[in-house]
């Protein structure tokens, strides 16, 4: 058992977006964070309607996200404002969203010596740039460039395959340049918070926003790292790059666009619509 504060936070997490991962984040702050996630028929009664994505495909994503340091599943409904007892974690801190606070918790965790944090809206607010996460020096650089819009279960499946070949370095493409190449409406979400959102993932060692044109628009980035390898799938096979990463002596690598053992296959312009 770790020496740090036993931190855990209970919900569904289901379609996990920015506030989601700041909300993680920030209660990371307070000790080593535990995930209590809900099943799908617990998320489905606490809610009204069932879950947008399945127990199994929740856990991949939460499982994912570097600010947490182990997921708790749940076979059965409990009580959405309790605490199971759990062997794995002495529980010393609960922590709520605003939104999802209640004097029921309150009272309960007063009732059982355990501090209860909720956690504000402006506690949770903007997207800072996550540190690079530490690594052995001796590791090949990976890139990888896209957009990143709407971040599912495949993008994680991307990154956690990428990252076996080195450390993962993404660069998303900045606004105007994604609005260039995708037309009027793109992107849904502004480069810094695309940027924060992939930065969070676990296997990701850092993302940054590119600040050149077109298919290549990472190139003033690509130039800076000096990477080993451009990573793509198959989707992004395009644009020249693979000229590019020849001309520049840099190992270009095609992965298929296969989702993880046992979930769904996402697209982001399934997920948001067009």
């Amino acid at each position: 058992m770790s020496t740090q504060q036993q931190v855990i936070v209970s919900g569904g997490f289901d379609d996990i977006r920015s506030r989601h991962l700041r909300f993680l984040q920030e209660a990371a702050r307070l000790g080593e964070l535990n995930v209590l996630l809900w099943p799908d028929e617990m998320l489905q009664r606490v809610q009204g309607e069932p879950p947008k994505f399945p127990y199994v495909e929740r856990r991949y994503f939460v499982d994912s996200v570097r600010y947490v340091a182990r997921v708790v599943p749940l076979s059965v409904p409990i009580d959405a404002d309790t605490l199971p007892e759990l062997d794995c974690i002495q529980t010393k801190v609960w922590v709520d969203e605003e939104s999802a606070a209640n004097d029921r918790r309150s009272a309960w965790c007063r009732q059982h010596g355990i501090e209860y944090r909720v956690l504000l809206p402006p506690q949770i607010r903007g997207f800072p740039e996550p540190p690079p996460m530490p690594s052995p020096p001796s590791r090949k650089k990976v890139v990888a460039t896209g957009c990143y819009d709407w971040f599912h279960s495949g993008h994680v499946r991307f990154t956690e395959e990428v990252s076996a070949y080195g450390d993962l370095y993404v660069i998303v493409g900045h606004d105007a340049n994604i609005r260039l190449l995708k037309g009027e409406g793109h992107p849904l979400l502004p480069a810094a918070e695309r940027r924060y959102v992939v930065g969070s993932i676990k296997h990701v060692k850092q993302a940054l926003i590119s600040s050149g044109e077109g298919w290549l628009d990472a190139d003033p980035e690509i130039r800076r790292l000096q990477p080993d390898i451009y990573a793509v799938n198959e989707d992004g096979d395009k644009g020249g790059k693979r000229e590019y990463c020849e001309k520049l002596g840099i190992e270009y690598l095609v992965l298929k666009r296969t989702p993880a053992p046992g979930l769904p296959r996402r697209t982001s312009t399934g997920l948001r619509g067009f």
